[in-house]
């Protein structure tokens, strides 16, 4: 008997929105990857350990690394392959992949020319993480409102 399959969630807000504590409420087993923490994004499959969901959090720094070195065309369509790895290892574990995003700008134009591609690109791929997820949540206050 196959256990029942699980699809990527997508948990998106404000910072201290209780995003990390809506997962850590719903996903108790779960191996954490983390750019707070220092980890790098591409240590994701060495992160997961058996028998565990991944939660992938602090998107935003990887994405700002990245701004810098590579054509931003590039750096998305990077991260499009980087989700439907994630989707195909998902499917082989039958755990599910949590993704935490930082909503960023709310629609507020950063001065900071770094700033504004961050924005810009960090909206794109949450863009795309959304499109990726069978499920994504909006946390704000604390509260989780599913919108798909």
């Amino acid at each position: 008997m196959s256990r029942r399959r699980l699809a990527v969630q997508l948990y998106i807000g404000g910072s201290y929105a209780g995003k990390r504590k809506a997962v850590n409420k719903r996903y108790e087993n779960a191996s954490w990857l983390s750019s707070y923490n220092g980890n790098l994004l591409l240590d994701w499959k060495s992160t997961w350990l058996k028998n565990t969901h991944l939660v992938i959090e602090g998107w935003e720094y990887w994405i700002k690394e990245s701004i810098h070195s590579t054509e931003i065309d590039k750096i998305r369509q990077q991260y499009k392959l980087l989700f439907q790895e994630l989707l195909e290892e998902e499917a082989k574990r039958e755990e599910t992949v949590i993704l935490i995003m930082l909503e960023i700008g709310k629609g507020i134009v950063p001065i900071n020319e770094t700033d504004r591609k961050l924005r810009d690109v960090a909206g794109w791929i949450q863009q795309d993480a959304a499109e990726a997820a069978k499920e994504v949540f909006y946390v704000w206050h604390g509260l989780e409102k599913r919108l798909k």
